[in-house]
């Protein structure tokens, strides 16, 4: 199948309100334009180096989302850009993307990354973190940054019971947070599940999935 075939497949088995990521990381040019050429504008990149590449070369009406770990020093790469950045993990981090996107004139969209899995190599916020951060001033301050959301990576496992389980806690946190409205952090976006679980991740209240292999075949 073409990734054509594969986009349009996928898109008429997901639900109206999830909103679908195609995640193009070590993808060619070519690729990304057969996928823009059947409809997509959401293209998901996990190197800053190679989406700001991309984003030069293809069209303007593709939001670019940064789903990777950021570095700080390479924030500013992206602020004339980045549509959505996935993966903020920390105040600092959030703190420099504010400070670019003044210096661009712009308001930059992010998800809160929290840690749900039993890998200790994923990152994010635990609970208490997060609601640190949310009640903090230093938080409140910035304010060229959109919190819209929160963003979980389940455990990489075939038990679909802890899967299930992880991105329940995240829902819940989800929930909780909802209530908050503030110039900077209005919570409307749940980012939860990828190629081998976003099944599971939209039954237990994903909003935004991010797909690569099952739309571009296996990573080069």
């Amino acid at each position: 199948m073409t990734i054509t075939d594969n986009l349009l497949q996928l898109k008429s088995q997901l639900p109206e309100h999830v909103t679908l990521v195609a995640v193009s990381k070590t993808k060619p040019i070519q690729a990304i334009e057969e996928a823009y050429r059947a409809g997509q504008r959401i293209f998901g990149e996990n190197k800053i180096q190679e989406m700001t590449d991309k984003w030069e070369q293809l069209p303007k009406d593709i939001q670019w989302h940064m789903i990777g770990h950021v570095q700080s020093n390479k924030v500013k790469y992206m602020a004339p850009y980045v549509a959505l950045i996935h993966g903020v993990d920390s105040l600092k981090l959030l703190e420099e993307i504010n400070k670019q996107a003044a210096k661009n004139n712009r308001v930059i969209a992010c998800l809160l990354q929290v840690h749900i899995a039993e890998e200790a190599t994923k990152f994010g916020f635990n609970a208490a973190e997060l609601e640190t951060l949310l009640q903090s001033e230093a938080f409140k301050r910035l304010n060229h940054i959109q919190v819209t959301g929160l963003m979980g990576m389940a455990t990489f496992t075939d038990n679909t019971t802890q899967i299930r389980n992880e991105f329940v806690s995240l829902k819940k946190l989800f929930n909780h947070y909802q209530s908050i409205n503030t110039s900077n952090c209005q919570l409307n976006i749940l980012s939860m599940g990828m190629s081998g679980d976003y099944e599971i991740a939209i039954e237990c209240g994903s909003t935004l999935v991010r797909i690569g292999s099952s739309i571009f075949g296996v990573r080069n």
